[in-house]
């Protein structure tokens, strides 16, 4: 989508923003997203306002004003209309997704009758009304359509693939239970990130990761030549099931976390770490593999436990050096998917418990489909032409 370049917010705003801070924001999302269904409509169009030209694809036909209840208060955007139909911006559907999910999660909450007074004020507060059961279930009905294609859409080859999971709890069965929330994320061969696909299940057994992993292989996934991801047990076993013959790269950070679990004394613990980011930060495997040996003989006799688990389990945080310089940063550990899982945690936090799983998987996917949005139409996260 192009959208107008010489486009400025007017003076008057301008200068309100300056005196009124936060307290604009409401007025301040009305401009930008009406200046951008308007550039959405000329797009559509092919044309300017009154232009006539050959490419001219419909006529504009004014505005039509809709309200929109969201977490800054009431917003009325005028919705460009075309006479011939079938246009409908996608500027304003786009930034609404997790604002439906997060509405639905709250709601049904409500309406089962295991809120609490305080998310029955939250809910109210962001609905404007408290909604009925079947105004739920119509609209839970449209948003989980959308979402099931979006989690079931065609993919395809995807070089570098990051796998983790995290926890929610969700009320089932009369009983809240933490859930596993597991998700891939892949950089394509364009160097933009992708989230692949999410799952909610009952744990992180490989019975689920392996489904997940099946799925992700079903829907087109190929040309991995890189996954990383922490050891746990499951995890393993599934990848092992589903790709074992791609290069798996352990995330150097938990190696870290693990390694002090096996260093006999407290006083050890800072040196430890500080003999296995030099490993880690070797310039290429030789010299990694190097310094790996000289630390495994420095401590074979005052630490033989953590000299054994060092020999049996770093190199398993090497394989990265088979990259270029320039990616090895990027993919050595799984910081950037617990980055997303933060960002994910920071916006269910007001739900604290999910009704049930599928509200659960509503509101994780549509976060995640606007994040995997942006990154797609934002910066590049890598390119291919790097060298050693």
């Amino acid at each position: 989508m192009t959208y107008r370049e010489d486009f400025t917010l007017p003076t008057e705003l301008m200068e309100r923003v300056s005196k009124q801070g936060f307290d604009i924001l409401p007025e301040l999302i009305q401009v930008i997203i009406n200046a951008a269904m308007q550039a959405e409509r000329q797009q559509y169009l092919k044309a300017e306002p009154y232009q006539h030209t050959e490419e001219r694809e419909g006529h504009a036909n004014g505005y039509k004003p809709k309200t929109v209840h969201t977490r800054v208060g009431n917003i009325t955007f005028a919705i460009p209309q075309v006479r011939e139909g079938g246009f409908y911006p996608e500027a304003l559907e786009k930034g609404l997704r997790s604002e439906r999910a997060l509405l639905l999660a709250l709601a049904e909450m409500y309406v089962q009758g295991v809120s609490t007074r305080k998310v029955k004020a939250v809910t109210e507060k962001l609905c404007g009304v408290a909604l009925s059961s079947t105004q739920v279930s119509h609209a839970a009905a449209l948003l989980d359509t959308e979402l099931e294609k979006w989690r079931k859409r065609p993919i395809g080859e995807y070089p570098y693939l990051l796998l983790d999971a995290y926890y929610e709890q969700v009320r089932e069965d009369g009983q809240v239970r933490h859930l596993a929330v597991l998700s891939a994320v892949g950089v394509n061969l364009d160097g933009k990130r992708e989230i692949l696909g999410v799952s909610v299940s009952l744990s992180e057994h490989e019975v689920h990761w392996r489904a997940f992993l099946e799925s992700l292989k079903a829907r087109g996934l190929g040309g991995v030549q890189l996954i990383t991801s922490d050891d746990h047990t499951g995890l393993q076993a599934a990848r092992l099931a589903v790709f074992g013959s791609i290069p798996w790269q352990r995330c150097q950070f938990h190696l870290q976390r693990n390694a002090q679990a096996y260093v006999p004394r407290k006083d050890m613990q800072a040196e430890v770490a500080e003999d296995i980011r030099t490993i880690f930060n070797a310039p290429d495997r030789t010299n990694a593999e190097a310094y790996l040996a000289k630390a495994v003989a420095k401590y074979q006799k005052i630490a033989s436990r953590l000299a054994d688990w060092m020999a049996a389990n770093i190199p398993e945080g090497l394989t990265v050096f088979s990259l270029p310089a320039a990616h090895r940063r990027l993919f050595r550990t799984t910081n950037a998917v617990e980055r997303l899982h933060r960002e994910i945690r920071r916006r269910t936090r007001v739900v604290s418990i999910f009704p049930n799983q599928a509200s659960c998987l509503r509101l994780v996917s549509a976060i995640l489909n606007e994040i995997s949005d942006e990154w797609l139409t934002g910066r590049t996260y890598i390119t291919f032409q790097s060298t050693e």
